[in-house]
């Protein structure tokens, strides 16, 4: 075996190693991040829906409000005029 073949054989060792390494940093810490990421996002998107029904529920306890509001000041206005 020639000394160059001796050389690109250890490079080519040496690029294994740098793959196998970056395939465990992927499997085991980015995706787990990602999973992780996502998991996040789910719970904000829940969140998010929990948020806008209790805004709904708001409003429309806001729309009832104001017709009570309506109700009251017309009855007031019928008494005075009975008064």
């Amino acid at each position: 075996m020639t000394e160059e073949t001796k050389l690109i054989l250890d490079e080519i060792q040496k690029l294994k190693a740098d793959i196998e390494e970056i395939q465990l940093t992927l499997e085991n810490e980015t995706n787990r991040n990602i999973r992780l990421i996502a998991e996040g996002h789910l719970d904000l998107s829940r969140k998010l829906d929990e948020a806008l029904k209790v805004e709904n529920e708001k409003e429309m306890l806001m729309l009832r409000v104001t017709t009570l509001e309506n109700e009251v000041r017309r009855l007031k206005q019928r008494i005075e005029a009975i008064a």
